[in-house]
């Protein structure tokens, strides 16, 4: 016991003085990136490939030219559609993960639709939605969505049938053995996967706004392209790349607010 109490003091006292890994790895990746792009551009003197000091020059004529209303929309549609898969893959996994019936009953579907590339299913959705908002919302829940219920079922597998125990001796109902039990177990497991989909829906993200669109990153790149205004279409990239780190970040920062437990358990 005293151990244990010496290893939160110090996980305590580590929490006030040191910078997060991830914020490190972020931070010396970014270096490493725009010194080796630096180089890049030096040794090729392209037009096609600008020095990084250029592009991050024109950010505030981008910004005038629009590029934060493109950022805005792009990043509204991110957030509506992670938003949406979470709370299906909430139910699916949860759902999956408690009942060996409904597991049973939807496995074959889950393994079956899971590995099918999603960007295959754009003309699908285009043809049943449109080419408007509506279809780039659920291209980006098709992405995230069956890797979030497989990880969320697996995670409500895994939880000690202990703590479901303890709760029932003192006449929980099922609603609050899944609040108290269910989603905090789930939720380290919930952000890792987000941290590997939101990338690649960001990514799917720039290719379904090049059609049906006049906001978002993607057609102010293509835009850019289109108009060889290099400057100008490797600012929307590194904006796209910012709102892909500041995601990154944010649910780092979840994980550090919500999932302590969690890091004093690999602690101990």
């Amino acid at each position: 016991m005293k151990d244990m109490n010496n290893k939160i003091v110090s996980v305590e006292k580590n929490k006030k003085w040191v910078v997060p890994k991830s914020f490190r790895l972020l931070f010396g990746g970014i270096l490493s990136f725009n010194v080796l792009w630096w180089l890049i551009a030096v040794v090729f003197n392209n037009k096609a490939l600008p020095n990084p000091l250029d592009v991050y020059a024109v950010f505030p004529k981008s910004m005038a030219m629009g590029m934060f209303d493109h950022s805005w929309a792009s990043l509204r549609r991110i957030f509506i559609g992670v938003f949406m898969a979470i709370v299906i893959g909430m139910a699916g996994g949860i759902l999956t993960g408690m009942s060996p019936k409904a597991n049973k009953l939807l496995n074959p579907l889950l393994y079956l639709s899971y590995p099918v590339p999603k960007l295959a299913l754009l003309p699908v959705v285009m043809i049943l939605f449109g080419i408007g908002e509506t279809t780039k919302v659920v291209m980006i829940v098709l992405i995230i969505v069956f890797q979030l219920i497989i990880s969320i079922r697996d995670a409500t597998r895994n939880i000690d049938k202990e703590n479901y125990y303890v709760l029932s001796t003192i006449g929980a109902s099922h609603t609050q053995q899944i609040w108290h039990v269910v989603l905090p177990g789930i939720l380290p497991e919930t952000l890792s996967a987000l941290r590997v989909t939101v990338g690649i829906a960001t990514s799917v993200l720039f290719v379904t706004e090049t059609f049906g669109t006049d906001k978002g990153l993607g057609f102010f790149i293509v835009d850019a392209w289109m108009r060889i205004d290099y400057l100008t279409m490797y600012a929307g990239i590194v904006m796209l790349s910012i709102i892909g780190s500041l995601l990154f970040i944010l649910l780092d920062i979840t994980d550090a607010l919500f999932c302590k437990w969690s890091r004093l358990r690999r602690v101990n």
